[in-house]
């Protein structure tokens, strides 16, 4: 009887310790490891030098351009031309083009200058969860659209052009880029 009642008694203050012990706070994990910073590479990324800026003349045949491949594909795009700081050299804004497209053409040629890379970088980083880009500048239009002017290696300005979709911005802006070489 003896057994019995110890093996109960036992039994009992086990069951009795069981939720104590289920309550219990896990101990404590090691530290996590900060996260990586993209890594060191060597040089800069997109190091471009300037160049002397756009001219007034280049910038016109760029548009002349860049219009003739929306028309080729019946788009009706704004399109922008800036020098290496991102300052206005030449627009156009093709017969029933959206007004609202008037300042993103700009702004992405002005991204696209003052980044010395393609807008779409821009949206790419957003698209893939980096939203930090939105705080780097409040300028910045993270869109296709935006083609930086590199000729003999030197950044001269930007096109940009808006009113389609992203594709078709970037593929009628990418017409007048080619121009430059």
């Amino acid at each position: 009887m003896r057994d019995f009642i110890w093996a109960a008694l036992t039994t009992a203050a086990l069951v009795l310790a069981l939720p104590a012990a289920a309550q219990q706070p896990p101990a404590p994990a090691a530290p996590a490891a900060p996260p990586a910073a993209g890594g060191t590479a060597d040089g800069t990324p997109n190091d471009i030098p300037y160049g002397t800026p756009v001219s007034l003349e280049t910038a016109k045949k760029l548009v002349a351009a860049a219009e003739a491949e929306a028309t080729k594909h019946r788009w009706k795009l704004n399109i922008a031309v800036v020098d290496t700081h991102g300052d206005l050299v030449h627009f156009s804004r093709m017969d029933g083009a959206q007004l609202g497209s008037i300042n993103i053409s700009q702004g992405k040629a002005r991204t696209a200058a003052r980044y010395r890379r393609e807008s779409r970088a821009f949206y790419n980083a957003f698209e893939t969860g980096h939203p930090y880009v939105g705080t780097l500048d409040p300028t910045i239009v993270a869109s296709p659209g935006g083609w930086p002017l590199v000729e003999g290696g030197k950044l001269i300005g930007a096109i940009g052009c808006s009113g389609g979709t992203g594709d078709q911005d970037a593929a009628a802006c990418k017409a007048g880029a080619d121009l430059v070489k």
